[in-house]
């Protein structure tokens, strides 16, 4: 009997548990059906895909889409098509909005905001507060919650939790692998005069790597006295990779795209306060550091931290200038530019956006291009030279810090759940996102 799809992905470079091959991938109801020599099988819709690779879904662990309350520099909706247009599949967005989602009814409200308006699968971190620690442990395990995110520093108002004795009480609570951003928030207080008005160089003099390291030191100290998990976010500096190498029982981490491409001081002197991001853009020595803890196995994930202001915003003098800038959309063609210069390989660019996501967060189905796991393949062509331009950004403040920068390697289709979403630069499928699932709260 003749195996029938709903859709037939015919002869791409597959890049699975096999390692990479041509085949075929057969899609049935949102799910990988079938993997390999499908040329006797029927589908509504045969994709041609020859010359392009398959790749796992790509899963963007960190994202700030700025609603509800900030929505003149994102939502939803504008953030997820930014996702999609660069090749992602799934995003994991942040609490840090107006208001906060520190809440169950702020946490259900975004999920019923994303449902089927989003572009691309999402979940939503819960913050982390003084106020809200008895509510974790029931909230942690909601529809559509990616877990709890801690801000060490570098917040304010009550997602600011900057004492031991405040995470302990997170830590004593929850469950789940909790995510920090961990710069420490006493030594950034006392060197804020160090900050030079109008010279975004002395950012990440203000910020130093002593910030990070010490907070990244403190957090896995008191993981390993609360015998819980914990994600060190956009980590900046080789002195964390080093410390976290010796910790992984309890430790994962991520680094971003702009730790490992820009450099201090060239990406202020030619960018300005573009280049700001919390923590900074460091220099070289430190970004070869991050590339050391990737090819050592040391670093977990890549994620984004995709976190948009308008150029009006941007444009205002340092330090009045927020920190932030957009990276979702890039974070394909930025980390393919990379492996076609060999700075890692295709199979650690997977394991990096969607097997280690999904290993360190307990992603349901997702992860793998495997029968039975959901059908979010990132379809690229590893030889396409492109120029990434301001005018090509979906996001809704219209600009990248890289607008000019040539690449090698491009994202061309983006399958959701076995829809095509978006293929050769253009949407051809209307919002469908769903709220990922998760192997810890299946019942949710």
């Amino acid at each position: 009997m003749t195996q029938r799809f709903d859709t037939i992905l015919k002869s791409g470079t597959i890049v699975n548990q096999d390692g990479e091959g041509v085949g075929d991938i057969g899609i049935r109801d949102g799910r990988i059906a079938a993997i390999g020599a499908l040329g006797q099988a029927s589908a509504g819709e045969v994709v041609d895909c020859t010359g392009l690779h398959l790749l796992p879904g790509v899963i963007d662990t960190q994202v700030h889409f700025r609603e509800p309350g900030l929505t003149h520099k994102e939502d939803l909706e504008s953030g997820s098509l930014s996702a999609v247009m660069g090749g992602v599949t799934a995003v994991f967005e942040m609490p840090n909005t107006n208001p906060l989602t520190v809440t169950a009814d702020a946490l259900a409200d975004k999920v019923r905001r994303g449902q089927h308006r989003m572009h691309c699968d999402f979940a939503f971190f819960i913050g982390g507060t003084r106020d809200n620690v008895a509510e974790l442990p029931e909230i942690e395990r909601m529809r559509g919650c990616a877990g709890v995110k801690v801000f060490i520093g570098s917040s304010t108002g009550s997602l600011l939790v900057e004492d031991d004795e405040g995470l302990r009480q997170i830590l004593a609570v929850i469950q789940r692998r909790a995510a920090f951003h961990a710069e420490d928030e006493y030594r950034l207080n006392a060197r804020k005069d160090l900050r030079i008005e109008g010279d975004p160089r002395s950012h990440p003099v203000w910020r130093d790597e002593i910030a990070a390291l010490t907070a990244t030191q403190r957090l896995v100290k008191l993981a390993r006295e609360a015998g819980k998990r914990i994600h060190v976010l956009h980590v900046s500096t080789r002195d964390e990779i080093e410390f976290l190498r010796d910790h992984k029982d309890v430790a994962t981490c991520e680094v971003t795209p702009h730790h490992l491409t820009l450099a201090a001081p060239e990406c202020y002197e030619r960018l300005g306060t573009r280049a700001q991001m919390n923590p900074p853009v460091r220099d070289g020595a430190h970004r070869d550091g991050l590339w050391r803890g990737i090819a050592q196995g040391i670093v977990d994930v890549i994620g984004s931290d995709h976190a948009p202001h308008t150029l009006e915003e941007k444009a205002k003098s340092y330090p009045a200038s927020p920190s932030g800038m957009t990276g979702v959309q890039t974070v394909v063609p930025l980390m393919l530019d990379h492996v076609n210069a060999g700075k890692l390989s295709l199979a650690r660019f997977v394991d990096l956006t969607s097997a280690g996501p999904a290993r360190i967060y307990d992603i349901a189905s997702k992860g793998r291009i495997a029968a039975g796991y959901d059908a979010d393949i990132t379809v690229v062509d590893l030889k396409r030279s492109e120029t990434i331009t301001n005018a090509w950004t979906a996001s809704r403040v219209g600009w990248t810090p890289y607008d000019g920068l040539r690449v090698t390697g491009w994202p061309v289709g983006t399958i959701v759940r076995g829809r095509r979403v978006m293929w050769q630069g253009e949407l051809v499928t209307p919002a469908i996102g769903e709220p990922v699932r998760f192997l810890e709260t299946l019942k949710a």
